[in-house]
C-alpha cells in the first residue's frame, strides 16, 4: 500500500469515528456505555455542607478524600422542583414550578422558544417537550429513577389536584416534587423505570441489571430537607448524612460502578430564596417567569462531589456549573444532543 493510499484511509478512517461521536442514530446506543450515579440531597448552601464544621462529616472529610468537589457548582432556581426539572429537560422554571406545584396542574403552553423552551404555564409537561430518558431509550440505553417511600411505581398525585406528598408522614416521606420524571408525559416508561429504592440493591446486583443512569431521591427526613422529622429523627444534614453512610458503599461496591462507574452527589438548591439566589453561568430565566430564583438570579451555590473508580483523591475544580451543566455532562458522555437550557452550559465532567 502506497503513504498516500494509507493516508487517505486514516482521513477516512478519522472522519467516520468523529461522526459516530457527534451525531449517533436516535436507534443506535453509543458504542462506549458508563453507568452513572446521580443523588440528590435538599436545600443546603456550599458552607454549611462543605466547611470545616458540616454537620455531615461522612460527606464533607470521607467521601471528599476519595473525588473531586466542584466548589463552584450551582441550582438553577428556588424552590426544590425547578432544579430536578433542569436536570432531565433542560426547562427552565415558571411560577407553578417554583412554588413546588402545590396543585399536580397540567403544563397550558404556546409552542417554544430558543434555547428548546415551553412556552406557557403549569407543572406536568406535554409529550412534545422531550427529556434525558426520552433520549436513552430512543438509544438504547437504560435510566430508573430510585425514590425512597414511593412504594408504587410512578407515583403522583391525580391530574390537577393538590399535591398530598408536599409534607412528610409518618412511614411515607415521598415527595413528588423531588421526582421530576412524573412531570413529563413524554416518559411513557415511567411506571417501569420509576421505582422505590428498595429496588436498588437487587439491581445492582451485576452489571447486566444495573441502568447505565441511577437517579436516587432520598425521602424528605434523609434528603436533609426536614428538621427535625416526623419519625423523631433530626433531619438536616445529620440524617443525610447517616443516609449516605449506609447507601454510598452499596452503590460503590457494585459491580457496575467499579467497572466504569461515575457517582455525583449534590443538593438540588440552597438554603432558601431569601438566603442565597446566586447563579454561575449567565443562565437566564427562562419565558415563563421574571428570574430563575423567586427572588434573584438561581439557585445559589451547593457544591457537588464526584467520585469514580479510578478518578482522582480530594481534587478540587473550580469550573462553574449547575444542574443544566450536569445534564449536557450525561447527554455529552452518551452522544445524546443537548436539550434546553443544557446547549449553552459549562460541562461538567462526570468521566
Amino acid at each position: 500500500m502506497t503513504r498516500t493510499r494509507l493516508l487517505t484511509l486514516l482521513a477516512a478512517l478519522a472522519s467516520l469515528l468523529t461522526l459516530i461521536a457527534v451525531a449517533p442514530t436516535a436507534s443506535a446506543a453509543p458504542a462506549a456505555r458508563h453507568h452513572v450515579f446521580v443523588v440528590n440531597l435538599e436545600n443546603k448552601g456550599f458552607d454549611e455542607t462543605w466547611g470545616p464544621t458540616s454537620p455531615a462529616p461522612y460527606l464533607s472529610k470521607d467521601l471528599r478524600s476519595r473525588g473531586t468537589l466542584f466548589t463552584q457548582y450551582f441550582g438553577t432556581a428556588h424552590n426544590s422542583l425547578p432544579n430536578y426539572l433542569a436536570q432531565i429537560s433542560g426547562q427552565g422554571p415558571n411560577p407553578q414550578t417554583q412554588a413546588d406545584c402545590q396543585v399536580f396542574s397540567s403544563f397550558v403552553g404556546a409552542g417554544t422558544v430558543p434555547p428548546g423552551q415551553a412556552v406557557g404555564q403549569g407543572c406536568v409537561y406535554p409529550a412534545t417537550v422531550p427529556t434525558l430518558p426520552q433520549q436513552m431509550t430512543g438509544a438504547g440505553l437504560r435510566w430508573k429513577g430510585y425514590m425512597e417511600d414511593m412504594g408504587t411505581p410512578c407515583r403522583h398525585p391525580a391530574p390537577n389536584t393538590p399535591d398530598t406528598t408536599q409534607k412528610a408522614k409518618v412511614g411515607d416521606q415521598y415527595a413528588a416534587r423531588h421526582n421530576p420524571f412524573v412531570y413529563f408525559d413524554g416518559i411513557t416508561d415511567c411506571a417501569r423505570n420509576d421505582v422505590d429504592l428498595s429496588a436498588l440493591r437487587g439491581d445492582l446486583a451485576s452489571v447486566a441489571t444495573t441502568p447505565d443512569l441511577s437517579y436516587i431521591t432520598p425521602n424528605l427526613c434523609d434528603d436533609g430537607h426536614d428538621a427535625p422529622c416526623v419519625d423523631g429523627r433530626p433531619g438536616g444534614l445529620v440524617s443525610a448524612d447517616a443516609w449516605l453512610r449506609t447507601w454510598i458503599p452499596v452503590i460503590t461496591n457494585s459491580p457496575a460502578f467499579k467497572q466504569d462507574g461515575a457517582l455525583v452527589i449534590t443538593f438540588d438548591e440552597s438554603d432558601g430564596p431569601n438566603s442565597d439566589s446566586t447563579a454561575c453561568c449567565g443562565e437566564g430565566p427562562g419565558p415563563n417567569t421574571p428570574l430563575p430564583g423567586i427572588t434573584g438570579l438561581g439557585g445559589g451555590r451547593v457544591g457537588a462531589l464526584l467520585l469514580t473508580p479510578r478518578g482522582p483523591r480530594n481534587g478540587t475544580d473550580t469550573t462553574p456549573a449547575n444542574h443544566y451543566s450536569l445534564l449536557a455532562a450525561l447527554e455529552d458522555l452518551w452522544g445524546l444532543p443537548r436539550l434546553g437550557y443544557a446547549a449553552g452550559a459549562p460541562r461538567l465532567p462526570v468521566v
